[in-house]
């Protein structure tokens, strides 16, 4: 018996996955950067402030935070894939209005 194997990014998350990852990025990260990711302690993350950043500096950054300033890093939570596909969103974005909460 075959397999069917299907091309998919490294990143692709389950939706249940993604609903918890967006929950996460309005109530962990919105507790810092915003409930609406405009900014406060931390920088806004909205998709006209991130302009230009590259994917994986930002993925870096969500993982393994940045020494010196407030930002924690999320490894114990987040996988690398996480961390991409949250640093995707951002770019893309995120939130989007569209989407519901968990």
């Amino acid at each position: 018996m075959g397999a069917l194997l299907l091309t998919v990014p490294a990143f692709a998350q389950s939706e249940v996955r993604e609903q918890a990852l967006i929950h996460m990025v309005r109530q962990d990260c919105g507790a810092c950067h915003g409930m609406r990711l405009t900014g406060g302690l931390g920088p806004a993350l909205t998709r006209e402030a991130l302009t230009n950043k590259p994917l994986e500096s930002l993925a870096a950054t969500i993982y393994n935070g940045r020494p010196g300033t407030p930002m924690p890093p999320w490894r114990a939570m987040l996988s690398t894939d996480d961390a991409r596909w949250i640093a995707q969103q951002l770019l893309a974005g995120f939130p989007e209005e569209t989407r519901t909460m968990p």
